[in-house]
């Protein structure tokens, strides 16, 4: 370590030394603050003394999305062998194969959104800012897996510059960044982003010794073969009746033994975004959260309960195999379960009082079930959930103030 500090030190002094490189600064200054505690800390006056600053923070949720990623990358390359008759792959292959499409998207991911940190820290005079570093992460793993690099590029350079430099960097932003990305791609390319498939692999894309080994099982195939995934088959019983064919079909999946069940919906094992899928994974992410005491009990709690509230009020109605869907089954389904644990805690966009965050969560989680289950052009309703919420997050922090006030306003009257 003492071995990098002295080049971090030389690198400061070098470019301190002249005006014209002084500007480069904030380049150097972002990795060394993210290697080593900052040197510009308080020493004097009554304030509170704490070894974490907020580069640690966001690290401390890196390394909690990172059973996500780890399960994303096996089930990427698990799903993809899934939907090609004919092959059985070792465990190395199925990893091999899931990291070489999720690390590409994770990369570009952060080359995209540090690039256009760093032009702004140098335009602006000021530090690279700590907020993308769970940003980065968590833009590839709510794509699909098969989106192109150049959309996720696109995306994340709009999330970075619309969804958070124009409101004046990380803390100032009023939606969730990682979920500006998404959205920005659902209605600019809603094929790739609607939810209903995230994989498709043509034969014709299939190369060398998996081509060879498919053999004759490629005779009288079709040209291509999709990931659908558990909401998007949902969503194609909403318009039948729970006898119609179709409606049957997809009852059997969500069976106990089906490819949808609630146990491989728990465990992750079905097509989704890449770390969306686990719930498992998520429960454990959000348990480091919640011991380190970053992320609110009170969000996590209230957004699953209002979920649930939501599946059971249409478990009720009835009339489809998605309304009749258990509510616990529907909330390990798609994003909710991620969404609830890395996007809706979000200190910056979520609700700051006690209460607020009891509302805020009750609200995204009604929402995303509501959006989900009566909308069937969009089969998940977790991404606009959450953008709603976060635009109502002040108002709601404004209410429960006011109603703070006038109580104390009261009580002092009456005394």
């Amino acid at each position: 370590m003492k071995f990098l500090r002295k080049i971090f030190d030389n690198a400061h002094n070098k470019l301190n030394a002249n005006e014209k490189t002084k500007k480069l600064f904030p380049l150097v200054d972002a990795f060394d603050t993210l290697m080593f505690t900052p040197n510009h800390v308080t020493n004097k006056g009554s304030h509170v003394r704490d070894a974490i600053d907020l580069k640690r923070t966001m690290m401390l949720v890196i390394i909690a999305l990172v059973p996500c990623l780890l399960f994303g990358i096996y089930n990427t390359g698990y799903q993809y062998y899934r939907i090609l008759p004919g092959l059985e792959p070792t465990f190395w292959e199925i990893v091999i194969k899931g990291a070489w499409v999720v690390l590409p998207l994770v990369i570009v991911s952060y080359s995209s959104g540090l690039f256009v940190e760093f032009i702004f820290a140098i335009r602006n005079g000021h530090s690279v800012q700590e907020g993308f570093l769970v940003s980065g992460m968590l833009i590839p793993l709510i794509m699909p897996a098969d989106v192109p690099l150049w959309m996720v590029a696109i995306a994340t350079i709009f999330a970075v510059v619309i969804g958070k430099e124009v409101f004046g960097g990380t803390g100032m932003n009023i939606l969730n960044v990682a979920l500006t990305a998404r959205a920005f791609l659902f209605f600019a390319h809603p094929t790739k982003m609607s939810g209903n498939e995230v994989w498709v692999t043509g034969f014709s894309d299939i190369k060398g010794q998996e081509y060879a080994s498919l053999g004759s099982n490629l005779d009288g195939a079709v040209d291509a073969s999709s990931g659908a995934t558990a909401l998007g088959d949902l969503a194609s019983t909403l318009s039948v009746s729970t006898n119609d064919p179709i409606a049957l079909g997809v009852t059997e999946s969500f069976a106990s033994d089906g490819a949808f069940s609630l146990m491989n919906a728990f465990l992750g094992f079905v097509p989704g975004s890449v770390g969306e899928t686990s719930a498992l994974m998520c429960l454990i992410g959000a348990a480091l959260l919640l011991w380190t005491g970053i992320a609110s009990w009170r969000i996590i709690f209230s957004f699953f309960v209002g979920g649930f509230v939501m599946a059971s009020i249409l478990n009720a109605v009835g009339g489809s195999v998605y309304f009749e869907l258990p509510a616990l089954h529907q909330l390990m389904l798609g994003g909710f379960m991620f969404g609830m644990v890395f996007m809706a805690t979000d200190p910056v966009t979520a609700s700051h009082t006690n209460t607020g965050k009891f509302i805020y969560g009750f609200l995204g989680g009604f929402l995303g079930i509501l959006i989900r289950m009566v909308n069937p052009a969009y089969p998940e309703g977790v991404m606009l959930a959450i953008l709603i919420a976060n635009v109502f997050a002040p108002l709601i922090d404004h209410m429960v103030i006011q109603s703070n006030i006038k109580r104390r306003l009261k009580r002092l009257k009456t005394a």
